[in-house]
């Protein structure tokens, strides 16, 4: 996994990564159907209408390479959306994944599994951004520019899950890893977060958690018609939420085209409500830890399933921002501690 640093406008965090896929001779696999080429510019309109940022460092990126912008663009807003015809695009467009978040003696921890084929593993990012005019923030990555999740200098958490859209209901719009980075930046709390997100146009489905170090806990089930916000389940103990690649409530499952083949997504949603319950005691990390290992039931366990892992793990303590990732299976590989955004806790009011 790289660990890139980030700082400055965005043009110029753009251009530094710019450099490194220069230097390294990184290609990109831009094969996009004139669908996807139509649904990337028209949402690139959208990226820069409301969050021109981050066009400016894509921009960045392109001057260095020399790949065109606009197709570069359309490329990453067609991640982890319309990257539908299997056969012919890269990345494969399948994708697992379990995020949680829980209060629990008067702190707040977040977790997640990343599912993804193996062959993403090796360039997957962890990243600090300190963007002009923005907030710090730490993004994991199987891509880069946007994420699938990430913690800011506020305490404030946000990430996605996949959900299977019917190609013929995907609109031009933000893509899940995309409102990932937007919220990140933009937002300090999970109260301004929902609200930038209820004015996002959605591309098509995703789970969005979000969750800050006061201990609210919110989770949106978007499609590109409706949004449907959720609150933590509460317990005696603490409140916990949960999203894998399925939506829970009764209407929003009209939605979801996966038809069940979501990699146990159902199965893990559950391990993970049942587990609060009865393992997440008063080691709240190791439990977390312990979870994402797959020792309370079923997280990570694809053995059986040629071409799809977990790629990696990641825990975040909302309070302190400390962070622990384990850089591929976690059953295999240890959680190592992560202080970087420490630094940025003094900003905290």
């Amino acid at each position: 996994m790289y660990h890139l640093r980030l700082k400055g406008n965005h043009y110029e965090m753009g251009s530094k990564r710019g450099r490194i896929f220069q230097k390294c001779n990184t290609s990109f696999p831009l094969n996009l159907d004139n669908f996807q080429l139509k649904h990337g510019k028209e949402s690139e309109k959208i990226l820069a209408a409301i969050f021109p940022e981050a066009c400016e460092e894509i921009h960045g990126v392109c001057d260095i390479t020399g790949t065109d912008y606009l197709y570069f663009a359309s490329w990453l807003l067609c991640m982890g959306c319309c990257m539908y015809n299997l056969e012919n695009n890269i990345p494969v467009e399948i994708r697992g994944c379990t995020a949680f978040a829980f209060t629990k003696n008067g702190r707040v921890i977040y977790g997640r599994n990343n599912d993804l084929p193996p062959y993403l593993r090796d360039g997957c990012k962890s990243e600090i951004y300190s963007p002009q005019n923005g907030n710090s923030f730490n993004i994991t990555t199987s891509s880069f520019i946007n994420g699938e999740e990430g913690l800011n200098e506020h305490g404030l958490a946000v990430c996605m899950t996949f959900v299977m859209t019917n190609p013929g209901n995907i609109k031009p719009g933000f893509n899940s890893c995309f409102i990932v980075r937007y919220l990140l930046e933009k937002a300090n709390n999970t109260r301004q977060a929902l609200a930038l997100l209820m004015e996002l146009p959605v591309a098509s489905n995703c789970n969005i958690l979000l969750a800050d170090r006061s201990g609210r806990i919110l989770i949106a089930e978007c499609t590109p018609f409706c949004k449907k916000i959720h609150h933590p389940h509460e317990t005696s103990g603490g409140s916990i939420a949960c999203i894998t690649n399925c939506f829970t409530s009764d209407g929003m499952k009209q939605y979801d085209c996966s038809d069940g083949n979501n990699y146990n997504a159902i199965t893990r949603y559950n391990v993970v409500l049942a587990s609060f319950q009865e393992h997440i005691k008063d080691n709240l990390l190791e439990n977390t830890k312990n979870l994402l290992k797959g020792r309370y039931g079923f997280m990570c366990q694809y053995d059986n399933e040629p071409g799809f892992e977990t790629v990696w793990s990641q825990i975040f303590d909302l309070e302190s921002l400390e962070a622990y990732r384990a850089e591929g299976d976690p059953r295999k590989k240890k959680f190592i501690y992560d202080n970087r955004m420490c630094r940025f806790r003094h900003n905290l009011t």
